[in-house]
């Protein structure tokens, strides 16, 4: 494991595993999630968590009632997966896979109703639920998740997570005792699409690392994975009738490492994968530019018919399909026909951003035949945002990542687009592009939109942020992560978090809720759980963590660093702490 050290102020993520119990007491003296010790019936001590108050997660709830005696998990409890359902069932599991190894209970499993217990059930009276929304109500004896479908069910299961101890979220027996706060949560989405975006084209994530931020997605209730297949620095797709695109055209990333391509079983393992997690896979294949590593492995895609080198730089622009050749139409419809049979989400994404190589009037003519070639294999039409100065087939969705020097002209030709029934998804760059930095001493990301800090990156509003675009026109938001300076989940890890959240907030909760304020004392509240999860997350100065999350750097620092000093002078291991 790397460790990123160069002032990010995070520990080193092996750091609380090494310190084990002295982190405990650290956390026990300092922290505010933390009630004092109580003494046990034989004397030993343990940690007492208050229970998190119901309206302290991520994303807001709509609406929360709080009251009544809180809901203790006990070795006994069931988790009760009403009717049998099957999906029902599959969520019971999930969640008991997440509690069982912290906790050390049976937790079992089971279709037979009763009155106590984590009880799961799918109501199809539930109208006002929709599709996605959910109750939870937790008091003495039982905590119960309704929904009329099982997202949101699941959607449920993950506010209680949340609203049980962090501890319950790491992969070792921990020391409760873990109880929910009383009361009613009733919540529903602001939006259709959440999303999340992950560049495999740059840098190659395997299947196990694209898995791992599935999950830690899918905990902020986003409902859509987006990955980004191909660019010039690497197709990451087998594709049967052009093999090349993936063993030569994959066979690099930025930098000149190995690369790598998902198999066709790769794939469905990986879309198999989002829809366990109630996760809709968006394919994107980028076009006209952006496509070098096609250029690279079939000449005959060029329009002089020379193949270009493989690129293993970062800049953009400089490559285009050849639109005055009939193979480059052969070309897009067997990759979108073979992708699209792996994919079975409504969406295709087809790129369009940054074709500076190629002309206007060529640009208009390739858009147009994809954009044909998508609707032929059933699948909705999405593109970056420059897909509105060709001419948007009926339905189609632009993906807007403008900021703030993005010209008026490009925005109003945006605006206009969805006057005219274009509907969008807002992935504003200098504000949910992930991977831009936090702060100029930041060791990863880019800066071209600016710098964006954690309260930047939250502080919009989605439905007013084009101004002049209709608000019904915003389908929803996403927060991309590019990847020419990520390499392995060490790095998306500390570029996601803590902004992720803050982005499935602004897609998911109503527009009452979003105060800067409120939000960070809230997101405080995720840091001791990132850390249970093994996530070495960037401890913005603009949250107010908790001073055992802060490595001694934050408030709380007197108590927890001369804890630490002493441990790793005895320990040896000073140099973690330097």
């Amino acid at each position: 494991m790397r460790l990123h050290t160069v002032r990010r102020s995070a520990l080193p993520r092996a750091l609380p595993r090494l310190l084990g119990s002295l982190l405990l007491v650290a956390a026990a003296a300092v922290s505010s999630a933390c009630a004092a010790p109580e003494a046990s019936a034989a004397g030993a001590t343990a940690v007492a968590w208050t229970p998190r108050p119901l309206g302290q997660v991520v994303p807001a709830p709509a609406s929360v009632r709080p009251g009544g005696d809180p809901y203790v998990l006990t070795p006994a409890t069931r988790i009760r997966a009403a009717g049998y359902s099957g999906e029902a069932r599959k969520i019971g599991e999930y969640l008991a896979g997440v509690l069982r190894p912290s906790t050390g209970y049976a937790l079992p499993v089971t279709g037979s109703d009763g009155a106590d217990g984590i009880r799961l059930r799918l109501d199809p009276r539930a109208g006002t639920l929709g599709a996605e929304g959910y109750t939870l109500t937790s008091g003495r004896g039982s905590v119960t998740i309704t929904a009329k479908r099982p997202a949101g069910l699941f959607h449920g299961v993950q506010t209680l997570r949340q609203l049980l101890p962090a501890q319950i979220e790491r992969d070792s027996r921990q020391q409760g005792p873990w109880r929910v706060a009383g009361g009613t949560i009733t919540d529903t989405p602001r939006y259709a699409y959440r999303g999340a975006m992950l560049d495999v084209s740059r840098h190659f994530f395997s299947v196990d690392e694209v898995k791992r931020y599935i999950d830690q997605v899918a905990q902020y209730k986003i409902n859509t994975f987006h990955i980004h297949l191909s660019d010039d620095q690497g197709w990451r797709i087998a594709v049967d009738s052009w093999p090349k695109l993936a063993t030569y055209g994959g066979s690099t990333e930025v930098g000149g490492g190995p690369g790598g391509y998902y198999t066709k079983a790769q794939y469905q393992e990986i879309v198999r994968y989002a829809g366990s997690r109630y996760l809709e896979v968006v394919p994107e294949i980028d076009m006209p530019g952006h496509t070098n590593a096609a250029l690279a492995s079939y000449a005959e895609l060029n329009c002089d018919g020379v193949a270009p080198p493989l690129y293993t730089g970062t800049k953009v622009g400089f490559s285009s399909l050849c639109a005055g050749k009939d193979v480059t139409y052969d070309f897009i419809d067997d990759v979108v026909r073979e992708v699209a049979a792996l994919t079975p989400g409504r969406y295709f994404h087809i790129g369009g951003d940054e074709a500076h190589s190629t002309s206007h009037e060529d640009y208009v003519a390739i858009m147009t035949r994809a954009q044909a070639v998508v609707g032929k294999y059933g699948k909705t039409v999405m593109g970056w945002h420059q897909l509105t100065g060709a001419d948007p087939v009926r339905g189609a969705v632009a993906q807007y990542w403008g900021y703030d020097k993005t010209s008026a002209a490009d925005r109003q030709q945006v605006v206009d687009a969805a006057k005219n029934g274009t509907r969008l998804v807002l992935s504003p760059a200098d504000r949910v592009y992930l991977d831009m930095k936090y702060t100029d001493e930041t060791e990863l990301g880019l800066k071209w939109a600016g710098l964006v800090e954690v309260q930047r990156s939250y502080d919009w509003d989605p439905g007013t942020y084009l101004e002049g675009a209709p608000e019904s026109s915003v389908l929803g938001v996403e927060a991309p992560i590019w990847s020419e300076t990520l390499t392995d989940s060490d790095d998306i890890d500390v570029m996601a978090f803590p902004r992720l959240p803050g982005a499935a907030e602004l897609a998911w909760s109503p527009a009452s809720t979003h105060d800067w304020e409120t939000y960070k004392v809230r997101l405080a509240g995720l840091g001791e759980r990132f850390t249970a999860q093994g996530i070495d997350y960037y401890r913005s100065p603009q949250v107010p963590w908790p001073a055992s999350e802060t490595g001694g750097e934050q408030r709380g620092q007197a108590t927890f660093l001369a804890f630490s000093m002493a441990f790793a002078r005895s320990s040896r291991i000073g140099a973690h702490l330097s």
